[in-house]
């Protein structure tokens, strides 16, 4: 099986997190920009971290055969920060069209607060001008209220929910969610957010052999959201081998771990299963800007990875 993490804050992992998500299996992850801890004070940190989502991160997934794209945008709790998100607004428009940018993102709420809903707005509709879809970041305070706000924002800016990604959904949200034709996304961590047992749940609740259920498993999207704080790159393998250990079926976990992410994000036109399945042979003497991720390792070359599920 081949895996897809949509949702994935690779600037915050090691290298060695490359190498090990290669051999689980996992052929492509989708990096959303996002607030990195602590808050930025200038244009220009935003302008270095954009152009890493779009150079240096995706140099170094490649050299372990996993393509890499990104999501750009102004995050919610940078969003109150007036004068300097009005600054990233103006630059957004020049990242957001770059090869391999496949939504407007992660946007939406944190406190929700005026600041976050006039940015939110605004972003919805550079998305409507870009034709990109949009991955939205829900709120970790009154999840549900702030799901259902997101949403109803959406659709007044005339959205069309098959372009909009629902994140950080919980047992509280996905009905809804799935009721108004959104994609429904689920952040796996290991002590919060989503677990895996409770994804298997949710899987056997809303996935059944039913007409409704077979709607319902083309639109849940698995991912781990794994940054800098107690996360786990291997998310998606993991979920997706405890879902087979408990019986679903291989179709739906390739749905809700691979195909359903392709889907939605292939909407964006830059992002496309022939790029892994034509797969380029690695070559790790490869330097990006001079540097390269070799640190006295014998390099790796003309090696062609085999993405198989690993039992």
């Amino acid at each position: 099986m081949m895996f897809i993490d949509p949702h994935i804050h690779m600037t915050s992992r090691t290298t060695d997190d490359y190498e090990k998500m290669s051999q689980a299996g996992i052929v492509a992850v989708i990096e959303p920009a996002f607030w990195l801890g602590q808050p930025r004070t200038n244009i220009g940190s935003f302008q270095d971290y954009f152009s890493s989502l779009l150079g240096w991160e995706r140099f170094r997934a490649s050299q372990f055969g996993i393509k890499h794209y990104c999501t750009i945008g102004l995050n919610s709790k940078e969003a109150n920060n007036e004068a300097l998100a009005a600054a990233v607004m103006e630059i957004l428009p020049l990242y957001a069209c770059k090869q391999g940018v496949v939504a407007i993102g992660e946007i939406g709420y944190d406190d929700i607060t005026p600041a976050e809903d006039k940015y939110f707005r605004l972003q919805l509709e550079l998305a409507k001008q870009l034709n990109k879809p949009v991955m939205i970041h829900t709120p970790h305070r009154d999840k549900k209220a702030g799901t259902i706000r997101s949403m109803d924002v959406c659709v007044e800016h005339g959205l069309d929910p098959n372009l909009v990604i629902i994140d950080h959904n919980n047992e509280e949200t996905v009905a809804e969610v799935l009721e108004r034709g959104f994609w429904a996304a689920f952040t796996i961590y290991p002590h919060t957010k989503m677990g895996n047992a409770r994804m298997v749940e949710i899987i056997r609740e809303y996935a059944g052999n039913t007409p409704t259920g077979r709607d319902n498993i083309q639109r849940i999207i698995i991912d781990s959201s794994a940054d800098w704080g107690i996360s786990d790159p291997l998310a998606v393998p993991k979920t997706a081998w405890l879902m087979l250990e408990r019986g679903i079926p291989q179709e739906d976990v390739t749905a809700v771990c691979y195909q359903n992410a392709l889907s939605a994000y292939s909407q964006s036109g830059e992002i496309t299963g022939s790029h892994w399945l034509e797969t380029v042979p690695i070559d790790q003497r490869q330097k990006f800007h001079d540097n390269s991720i070799l640190r006295g390792q014998e390099p790796i070359v003309d090696f062609c990875p085999e993405n198989t599920l690993i039992s």
